[in-house]
């Protein structure tokens, strides 16, 4: 049986709360007076009742005044087109006005979020809650000389994070000097770090300056600080505490004015453990953390992404429905990176313009053509509950994909009901506001 709701209007609730406190207030006034000897007066009973009637009047002239203007506005923003798919009072989402209210702000604020994430983050992807967090947390940390420490898999745009940091903090005047730990050898770390003296080794035929001392007044970013070597951690740790180092073979102590971002695709707690990383060095750069997400772990990204990266090939092109799908049911273990290269193989393999499955490589159309094993292994210990999640995400995401974030079509193609729909994506943490993508076909 469906259950009826009965609405009643703000405009005779407010007034009625309003008018019954002040009635309540008259009666407890009268109980005084009658304990203590007054009796109940005829003009108590009047004034009472009078009492009663201006307050309702005065509150139902202060609340049209309050909610007329909200509902102009409410009534405005769900004529837009942004707004495909606005609930009404009534329907399963909105018992009353007041969560009709609140979620048409929700949604003013999610669309607000995403507008500030395009304007003040152009070079970075993400519509998602989670990314839209991170973004959040750089605005605060960025204009601050705290370091900050960005953790995160490969390929999931650590040093595009690092640079955001840098154009937003009060030093984007000064160097930005980038360090990948990885690339440079062992025997160079340190020249290359601190610079060195005319003699200091063989080859050291002048002065070098280093980064440490180029970086002065500005940032130096350290990528991939988990691959560096022991020695070198303890002279980096003496420059972060102290500001000051010395060039190899030098004497002279030199002082720097600089910012420290750091970044590693290593647990280095872990590694700390394995005595592979100085404990003291992790608790001096871990001042201000910042984790970055894995791409299955923010799929509502995946269309945005590709569409940009679509946009950076030389020849116009689209991503079939299929092809999506595939991309969003897929774990990206390269993530970004590893989209990106698959998109500019499709875009060489393609003929006519349009992304298929056949274009893919073999381990990424494996997922989706019911070969759930393939990316199994004995090291993996996700559960086949977790995994089922998974695919149970992956589904819903590309449902809501092609049908522009409307979720009453995407739980048709489904072939489930709204409300379960919705209970879903809340379990699944999916950010529904970020799934409004409107297919190119």
């Amino acid at each position: 049986m469906k259950k009826t709701n009965f609405q009643v209007s703000l405009y005779l609730i407010i007034p009625f709360t309003l008018s019954g406190l002040s009635l309540l207030w008259v009666i407890i006034t009268a109980r005084i007076q009658f304990k203590g000897g007054y009796g109940f007066s005829n003009a108590l009973l009047f004034w009472g009742i009078a009492v009663f009637i201006l307050t309702f009047l005065i509150s139902m002239l202060i609340t049209w005044l309050i909610l007329r203007p909200v509902m102009k506005f409410i009534k405005r923003t769900e004529s837009l087109p942004v707004f495909p798919n606005m609930p009404k009072i009534g329907d399963e989402k909105t018992k009353d006005a007041l969560e009709h209210f609140a979620l048409v702000f929700d949604q003013i604020a999610d669309i607000l979020g995403k507008v500030e994430a395009r304007e003040l983050f152009p070079n970075i992807i993400g519509q998602s809650k989670s990314m839209r967090g991170i973004f959040t947390h750089l605005l605060k940390v960025a204009p601050t000389d705290s370091t900050v420490l960005i953790s995160g898999e490969s390929g999931t745009g650590k040093e595009l994070l690092a640079t955001s940091i840098y154009e937003h903090s009060l030093r984007n005047k000064e160097p930005f000097i980038k360090i990948n730990c990885v690339a440079i050898p062992e025997s160079l770390l340190e020249s290359e770090l601190f610079g060195h003296e005319k003699g200091a080794f063989t080859g050291a035929i002048s002065q070098k300056i280093g980064k440490f001392e180029a970086a002065d007044g500005g940032t130096i970013f350290l990528d991939e600080i988990g691959d560096m070597p022991l020695a070198t951690q303890a002279k980096i740790l003496r420059v972060m505490q102290g500001k000051e180092f010395q060039r190899v073979g030098g004497t002279r102590t030199i002082t720097v004015d600089t910012r420290f971002i750091v970044a590693t695709n290593k647990d280095l707690p872990e590694m700390i453990k394995q005595s592979l990383f100085r404990e003291d060095l992790y608790y001096r750069i871990n001042v201000f953390a910042v984790h970055l997400p894995p791409l299955r772990e923010r799929k509502e990204d995946i269309p945005y992404l590709a569409d940009h990266f679509i946009g950076k090939n030389s020849k116009p092109l689209i991503i079939s429905t299929q092809a999506l799908q595939i991309f969003t049911g897929y774990s990206w273990p390269g993530n970004i990176r590893e989209l990106q290269n698959t998109i500019e193989r499709a875009a060489v393999l393609t003929e006519t313009g349009v992304i298929e499955p056949a274009h893919l490589p073999a381990q990424i159309k494996g997922v989706m053509q019911g070969n759930i094993f393939q990316e199994m292994s004995p090291g993996n210990t996700m559960t086949i509950d977790n995994r089922l999640a998974e695919i149970e995400k992956s589904l819903i995401i590309e449902a809501m994909n092609r049908t522009g974030g409307i979720q009453v079509r995407a739980a048709e193609l489904l072939g489930i009901n709204q409300r379960s729909l919705w209970h879903r994506i809340k379990k699944l943490g999916i950010d529904a506001g970020s799934l409004k993508y409107q297919q190119k076909m």
